[in-house]
């Protein structure tokens, strides 16, 4: 007897977003848009608003969107703790910039990632810019992948997580960037906020030394379901 194929992670992340009446996925550090296409692959139809500041990438990203009648993108800006500008250490690996620099340690698993420049973007707070996509009556996911600045969204999103159903957060088991915040104390924190780990998705994992770096988490308002 033939048995069914186990889902993936994503047809189990289509299920929670399914499961908590998710309409529309704040898709933060979206890069080409990799994220947004597994969530289609998977299975989920809801709207997705993609935020990138990378200029190189943006043209790809919204490409891939411009496709899909359900997907928007956002105009280029860094999702952060404050509204302003910041300047974005760009890796040779693109998925890999981030606002915070390499810690000194990365090179030794992650020798590829060295920065190669710097770019201007605007940086807002979530909760600036949330009432321009989503609408009153939207139950609101959140994914952040933003290479160690996730602690700083979460501040940025304060005044509004009343209206967040859930969280889909890159975590750091060993520190890639310098200042990131560590991975229990960011489950600490979203656990202090009200929400619950629903699932945990495999992320960077470096062959040098033989260790996973890096997993997300998503994490669901327990009043939510």
């Amino acid at each position: 007897m033939s048995r069914k194929p186990k889902p993936t992670h994503w047809e189990n992340l289509a299920a929670i977003l399914g499961h908590f009446g998710v309409t529309v996925v704040l898709d933060i550090g979206a890069h080409r848009g990799e994220y947004g296409g597994y969530l289609r692959r998977a299975g989920w139809t809801g709207r997705i608003v993609s935020f990138e500041p990378q200029s190189a990438v943006r043209p790809a990203l919204e490409e891939r969107a411009a496709a899909d009648g359900n997907w928007q993108v956002a105009p280029a800006m860094a999702l952060g703790g404050a509204d302003g500008e910041i300047a974005l250490n760009i890796s040779a690996e693109s998925d890999m910039s981030s606002a915070l620099p390499l810690a000194e340690s990365a090179m030794r698993f992650t020798p590829s990632s060295a920065m190669v420049g710097r770019e201007t973007a605007p940086l807002r707070r979530l909760a600036t810019v949330f009432g321009d996509h989503v609408r009153d009556d939207d139950t609101v996911f959140v994914k952040t992948d933003t290479q160690g600045y996730e602690s700083a969204v979460l501040d940025g999103a304060e005044p509004v997580m009343a209206r967040i159903a859930g969280w889909q957060l890159e975590l750091s088991i060993e520190p890639i960037y310098a200042g990131e915040t560590d991975w229990r104390t960011m489950l600490d924190r979203i656990e202090r906020l009200g929400y619950a780990a629903h699932l945990f998705i495999p992320g960077y994992f470096s062959r040098h030394i033989a260790r996973q770096l890096q997993i997300d988490g998503v994490f669901m308002r327990r009043q939510a379901g």
